[in-house]
């Protein structure tokens, strides 16, 4: 594509484009926050407890390896091609989810559906890069990141009037009308999009050894959730193999004529410390989307319902702090205050989140959960901004999805660490006190704790943040 035809596409057709990719992108969106509510139905009818954190773990490893392959592929299939693609298999694949008659076929479908899941979840921040201005995509990748916040906060209500109206099936099956909506939409409105002077040749040995080196890092911390089951020297097993995978990727890359994920990008300050914060932003924000709900319930003694609605004002700042940080930065051209703030934002919020006990109020339970919202969704977009301005457009692609990829990696190490912290506060406390409600609120007090450290990490990190100033006119050069 020559780069300057994003002037030619009209504003219908950019109204089109970004219908079809905010459907694409809510699509799987939706299915982290609509599955959580079905699980426990899925299991009384499937059976197998023991293996209730799989379809939840092997999504996000497939999806995690998806977000870097198909970032690259499509570079050289186009954007559109692969976009189709991914859309066509998570249909495809929650049809199969949907029909499961066992927990084990249930598990090798959501690995397939992940694949899918992890196109969708960067295809659209790449595609908002490669046919707007910077300034412009920071506007447009706001509002991509408010499809988040509206899944998360109308998703497991959905999930739970689906599931116990028609059955969990359907929560899957729902995905059909909306992918061919998806589909059909980008099918009819989006150029194919694809870098003209990419070879094709596929990293066949990088792609290898990326995926045993994840796959064997994602088992390993999913095994260690439960030491009394799993050997100890199993999860060092696999770690070891997992870091052994990872030196033979470094070596794989540094020979590969059109690299998977090309180690030039890490001489790129912006791209280290963007990398970094995104890491940590994913970290914080689920601190508080999956802590809160706790606390509401176990704490306060909310029913599940109502602490779905506490959710509802976090979540919604959330989204519409998305929306205008993107536009400050599409009128500003600038980021790095933006980032600072977030940080402190972020920080704030879980400072008060970590000095709720059993006689705080709901009231201010939400709006410290708000303050937290806010931060976070001042991180939807920024990183993807920054990393995108700083490299030519035919690193669009790869630089996108590797900000998706570390928020992933963020979320699959920190979920287990804060469990971790609950477990053995709760372990810790038992001798001291008969109060269960007590040892909850000091479980959770001590994961806010943790988030304090790491909010404080990324305000740190980020006065090393370089800025590069948006230009207006073009999109970046390649």
């Amino acid at each position: 594509m020559n780069y300057e035809n994003h002037h030619k596409l009209a504003k219908n057709q950019i109204k089109m484009i970004m219908a079809g990719l905010m459907v694409g992108l809510l699509v799987a969106a939706f299915d982290y926050s609509i599955i959580g509510t079905a699980m426990p139905k899925v299991i009384q009818s499937l059976q197998g407890m023991e293996y209730y954190t799989w379809p939840f773990t092997i999504y996000m490893l497939t999806s995690t390896i998806a977000v870097i392959l198909f970032g690259k592929l499509s570079d050289i299939y186009g954007r559109k091609h692969v976009l189709i693609v991914g859309i066509i298999t998570f249909v495809i694949s929650s049809v199969m989810c949907g029909l499961a008659t066992t927990m084990v076929q249930l598990i090798i479908f959501r690995g397939i559906q992940g694949i899918g899941g992890g196109i969708l979840l960067s295809l659209p921040f790449i595609v908002v890069g490669q046919i707007f201005t910077p300034r412009d995509r920071a506007k447009y990748m706001g509002i991509l990141g408010s499809v988040f916040g509206i899944a998360d906060v109308l998703g497991p209500i959905l999930g739970g009037v689906i599931t116990d109206t028609l059955g969990w099936r359907w929560v899957f099956f729902i995905n059909v009308p909306v992918g061919i909506a998806a589909v059909t939409i980008i099918y009819y409105s989006l150029p194919n999009f694809k870098l003209p002077d990419v070879k094709k040749i596929i990293d066949i040995s990088g792609t290898i050894t990326f995926t045993l080196s994840l796959s064997a890092l994602f088992l390993a911390i999913t095994l260690a959730g439960n030491l009394n089951t799993h050997p100890q020297m199993e999860i060092i097993g696999l770690l070891v193999f997992s870091g052994v995978m990872m030196v033979l990727f470094i070596f794989a890359e540094k020979g590969a004529v059109e690299p998977v994920l090309p180690l030039r990008l890490f001489k790129n300050s912006i791209f280290n410390i963007s990398s970094l914060e995104s890491f940590l932003a994913a970290a914080l924000m689920f601190s508080g989307i999956i802590y809160i709900p706790l606390f509401a319930q176990g704490v306060l003694g909310m029913s599940s319902t109502n602490s779905g609605f506490i959710m509802v004002p976090m979540l919604f700042s959330l989204t519409l702090a998305s929306i205008i940080t993107g536009e400050i930065i599409s009128r500003t051209g600038k980021y790095k205050k933006l980032v600072i703030a977030e940080f402190i934002i972020t920080g704030v919020g879980v400072l008060l989140l970590a000095t709720m006990n059993k006689y705080t109020p709901y009231y201010m339970l939400i709006l410290y959960s708000t303050v937290l919202g806010i931060g976070s969704g001042m991180a939807y977009n920024i990183f993807n901004v920054a990393v995108q301005n700083a490299f030519p457009m035919g690193d669009i692609g790869i630089v996108t999805a590797s900000m998706r990829f570390f928020r992933n990696v963020g979320t699959i190490v920190f979920v287990p660490i804060f469990g971790y912290i609950m477990n053995f506060t709760l372990e810790g406390s038992t001798a001291v006190t008969t109060s269960y409600t007590h040892e909850l609120v000091l479980s959770i007090q001590n994961i806010f704790l943790t988030a304090i450290v790491l909010a404080f990490a990324g305000l740190v990190v980020a006065f090393f943040l370089k800025e590069i100033p948006l230009g207006g006119d073009e999109p970046a050069s390649s």
